[in-house]
């Protein structure tokens, strides 16, 4: 969540954070590899949604004046892992509201991987302020050995439909995330807003542990946790959160969390920050410590404040350790909401243009006025699906990721593109099939742009306000 009670400025970044996209100077990619055939066209503008467009052919380079797109294949960089949203109390409610055919299909759509192909989502570990009622798994006295600790409350629709969308995509990742531990755990002895307790940091390792242990006994294993959500936010006591001081995420990591997952022998990773771009300084300190470091796979970031450069920041002070984006979505006011494709394709290209693996948005599902909800933000989900109705519509932000989530594969590595990102928003990658996949934003007037790899160009005509995806084999 912000540190402000809105989060349009989110959509600010987009054209804020292209100045992190500029490339080096056009490269020069190898005769041999020259594509040919036909390129397949998707286009989303106006009134199509990732719409089947004309082919276009390659055809030889003939110099003609024109902004161009140039690919290096040669040059590759992060591997991807794959794009999602939250699947928060609040999304898993309205799918339960759905019939079983009606959320067949939705789940089919949303995640098979024929589909949108969804394949890393992030849940709750306790309750968020996107919740039916505020809750943890071991609220009351203090309880140090963990013995009320229950998931009881997520057997109900959280698990049953963590368990449905794992049946669509079996290769679905799981992040688990808190908002706050216990109560009891904090000086304020409540889960709204407060700090952690450094006492309490023994038995809130076992916490996770517990959790771990009774999701991947329900069905349900968790692959990566973070330690907090919005270390550096307490929302100033209006919803479920906690501040995290740096050193108590370093200490907690390296001396309890790290120690437990491993000593277990739980298969989980585990991610720190959970937070804004801004805090690129907090995640260096904390990877800088090799007792932390040992146990730490990657950082998960947030995008409303600060800019996506800060995860290349980070990427080249620790070359080892992942980027990972795991928190962004609409207002559910916001006059643009079903169709404000290509701020959210702009934001997405800047993110994996910095080293991202994954990009996973807020709430998959809300109502049409944002709900459930208990707190004090007005997000919209990835969907809608109406209260009363159960009618289903699809936000810009889900068009947006079409572009991605069809064309980009697990596995996939992102290649070198080069070109003027403030006319033409770009980002390419290579599937592990060999085909390849580029993703063009046009937030201005309509214009063509030349796409060219090896010696040879494909010309392709942009509508305004319209997100593009070229495909083609190896």
């Amino acid at each position: 969540m912000p540190r402000s009670s809105t989060r349009r400025d989110l959509m600010k970044l987009a054209s804020a954070g292209m100045a992190a996209l500029a490339a080096p100077a056009q490269a020069q990619t190898p005769a041999a590899g020259r594509p040919s055939g036909e390129i397949s066209v998707r286009l989303t503008a106006g009134a199509q949604r990732f719409a089947q467009a004309p082919a276009i052919r390659w055809q030889p380079e003939r110099g003609l004046p024109a902004d161009s797109i140039v690919l290096d294949p040669s040059r590759t960089f992060q591997e991807a892992l794959g794009f999602g949203a939250s699947l928060t109390d609040a999304s898993c409610y309205m799918f339960n509201q759905l019939s079983a055919d009606a959320r067949g299909r939705l789940f089919h759509e949303l995640f098979d991987p024929s589909e949108m192909g969804f394949g890393v989502c992030r849940i709750c570990i306790g309750s968020s302020d996107y919740a039916v009622k505020m809750y943890s798994f071991d609220e009351g006295e203090p309880d140090p050995d963990m013995r009320r600790f229950s998931i009881d409350h997520d057997r109900e629709y959280i698990i049953p439909m963590l368990k449905q969308a794992r049946s669509v995509n079996p290769d679905l990742f799981l992040l688990g995330s808190p908002w706050s531990p216990p109560g009891w755990m904090k000086p304020n002895n409540s889960m709204l807003g407060g700090c952690m307790r450094n006492t309490s940091f023994a038995p809130y390792a076992k916490y996770f542990v517990k959790f771990l242990q009774g999701y991947a006994e329900a069905g349900v294993p968790v692959n990566a946790v973070t330690v907090q959500n919005e270390v550096d936010a307490e929302q100033d006591g209006r919803m479920p959160a906690c501040l995290w001081a740096q050193e108590q995420e370093r200490q907690f990591v390296s001396g309890h969390l790290g120690p437990q997952i491993a000593s277990g022998k739980l298969d989980a990773k585990i991610w720190i920050l959970d937070h804004n771009y801004d805090l690129w300084g907090r995640a260096l300190a904390e990877l800088d410590d090799p007792q932390a470091n040992r146990y730490i796979d990657g950082v998960a970031w947030h995008g409303y404040v600060g800019q996506p450069s800060s995860m290349t920041r980070v990427h080249e002070a620790h070359p080892d350790k992942h980027a990972y984006w795991t928190e962004g979505g609409p207002d559910i006011r916001e006059a643009r909401y079903l169709t404000n494709w290509t701020q959210w394709s702009a934001n997405f290209t800047g993110i994996l243009r910095n080293w991202a693996r994954s990009i996973t948005a807020w709430n998959l599902a809300l109502d049409e006025a944002g709900k459930p909800n208990i707190g004090p933000f007005s997000c919209g989900g990835l969907v809608t699906i109406h209260s009363r109705t159960k009618e289903i519509a699809r936000s810009g932000q889900y068009w947006a990721f079409a572009h991605y989530s069809r064309a980009i594969r697990r596995g996939a590595r992102r290649i070198e593109s080069s070109g003027n990102p403030e006319r033409v928003s770009h980002v390419a990658f290579a599937n592990p099939d060999g085909s390849k996949a580029v993703v063009l934003t046009n937030a201005g007037a309509e214009k063509r742009v030349l796409l060219r790899l090896a010696g040879m160009e494909a010309e392709v005509n942009l509508p305004n306000d319209s997100v593009t995806t070229l495909t083609w084999g190896g």
